[in-house]
């Protein structure tokens, strides 16, 4: 088995492939761990880290833990924090905020400790197919040549590489989420106390064009992020990232304020256009898992839950369909449906946040029944109990899907 990406989701499949007894080589390109937005975990990442043997290692780590997420208006009047635990008083309903180059090389030297063989530094530069079968891989490091590798299955977590979605032009990016991030990490700055210190907090602009996340870190680190259409925050705009990043802090005055006095010790990065989805998540021999299938937007900072139960489910659906001597694209992609289905209503939230006509408050004034699975849904817990009530209510509240999201 040849995983391509060592990021979470190609280290989840990886270990748990080599748990079920398989012989799994992991590539990862960069040399050392990076610099990664995706900081914040959903507390449904539990049930995951139990199965790869991560619980351990993520309660001895540095990171803050993760009790709630709380949302502020365009006026900046704070709502009610949404207490995980107020839910399911469960271990499972506390997670943590993470540093992404630890947070990665956690989950590698898991992997490895579980006997993936790990290289680091190679770069996969194509997959290779026979009569119209993933056999392998070509990879290499950069001054090398690269060789072929050959496997039975394929499994390819390059991240928004998305190196075989590409190859096959299958990626679809979402009309209607065409939106741009920049953001850094702030050192120092006010933070909440007692149970709200790990808090997520999403600030609304005062014009509602664009919203900011605010993320606690280790070493009184903060990431702070801010999310808009590409038009807005790229195009036309003079004086780059920074320049830009400044002039809407400005506009956030709530969120300013919580940084009075706070020095930027990372630069101001961007990502554009990240809301994707491939129109298939396996074929004859290779599987997609993590990024390389698809990103929502990162308002509910579902990519890395995604990434590792995307993982869970492609190690599953790999070991099984090896197990029938039948790496089919539909033995390898029986998980498709549910995976869909648990990013389709992650996806419907994602709709209400940016119906200029929603609100948290309004919505659970009339729809108090709702407030259990809307805090399920921002838990993450899509795979694990129903939220079609939820689902009903909003579609009532906001109107059908949204016409060109991701299929």
């Amino acid at each position: 088995m040849i995983v391509c990406g060592g990021g979470p989701a190609g280290a989840t499949t990886a270990t748990l492939l080599a748990k079920h007894g398989h012989r799994v080589l992991l590539l990862e390109r960069s040399a050392e761990p990076a610099f990664k937005v995706g900081e914040s975990l959903m507390p449904a990442t539990w049930w995951t880290f139990e199965r790869l043997g991560m619980l351990a290692p993520m309660r001895r780590s540095r990171f803050p833990v993760k009790a709630s997420v709380q949302f502020f208006a365009a006026d900046g009047r704070a709502s009610t924090p949404f207490y995980f635990e107020d839910q399911d008083p469960h271990e499972s309903s506390r997670t943590w905020q993470v540093l992404r180059s630890e947070f990665d090389q956690l989950l590698l030297d898991n992997a490895a400790a579980h006997g993936v063989a790990v290289r680091r530094g190679v770069a996969v530069r194509e997959v290779l197919f026979e009569s119209g079968r993933a056999v392998g891989v070509r990879a290499g490091a950069a001054a090398e040549v690269p060789e072929e590798l050959s496997c039975r299955v394929v499994v390819d977590a390059t991240g928004q590489s998305a190196l075989l979605a590409n190859r096959l032009r299958t990626r679809r990016m979402d009309r209607r989420l065409r939106n741009a991030s920049l953001f850094t990490h702030y050192e120092g700055g006010r933070r909440d106390s007692g149970r709200d210190e790990g808090a997520t907090l999403i600030f609304h602009s005062p014009r509602r064009d664009t919203w900011w996340w605010s993320i606690p870190l280790p070493a009184e680190r903060v990431s702070i992020g801010v999310v808009g259409p590409v038009d807005h925050l790229v195009a036309g705009r003079e004086g780059g990232p920074e320049r830009t990043f400044a002039e809407e802090l400005a506009r956030c005055p709530a969120l300013a304020e919580r940084l009075a006095g706070a020095r930027q010790v990372e630069p101001v990065r961007a990502i554009r256009d990240f809301s994707y989805r491939a129109t298939a998540v396996a074929g004859e021999g290779w599987v997609l898992a993590g990024d390389a299938f698809g990103f929502i937007d990162p308002i509910y900072s579902t990519g890395v839950f995604l990434a590792l139960k995307s993982g869970e489910m492609a190690a599953d659906a790999v070991h099984e369909a090896l197990a029938a001597d039948d790496p089919s694209a539909a033995r390898l992609g029986r998980f498709g449906p549910e995976l869909r289905a648990g990013m389709e209503a992650l996806r419907r939230l994602v709709d209400a946040f940016y119906d200029p006509a929603f609100s948290f408050r309004g919505f659970l004034e009339t729809h108090p029944e709702c407030h259990g699975e809307l805090v399920d849904l921002l838990m993450g817990n899509v795979f694990r109990r129903p939220v079609d009530r939820l689902l009903r209510a909003l579609e009532a509240t906001t109107g059908p899907v949204a016409a060109g999201a991701a299929h």
